[in-house]
């Protein structure tokens, strides 16, 4: 059986957690930040975690996580 291949755009996009919860980073902060507010954008700094209805579809595409 040969190696699986991991989906290198999922990869760059999340991170496992110690208890193995699946981190990613919150969208809306790349442009049309004027109009936001600080606050907005500070929380939007942080990460987040994928939702347990996308977490099966996330760990298909990264079988080594």
């Amino acid at each position: 059986m040969p190696k699986m291949k991991t989906k290198r755009g999922a990869a760059k996009r999340f991170k496992a957690t110690g208890s193995g919860k699946i981190k990613r980073a919150k969208a809306y902060t790349s442009h049309i930040l004027t109009k936001k507010s600080t606050k907005r954008k500070r929380n939007l700094r942080k990460a987040g975690l994928v939702d347990a209805s996308s977490v099966k579809a996330v760990k298909q595409m990264l079988p080594y996580m």
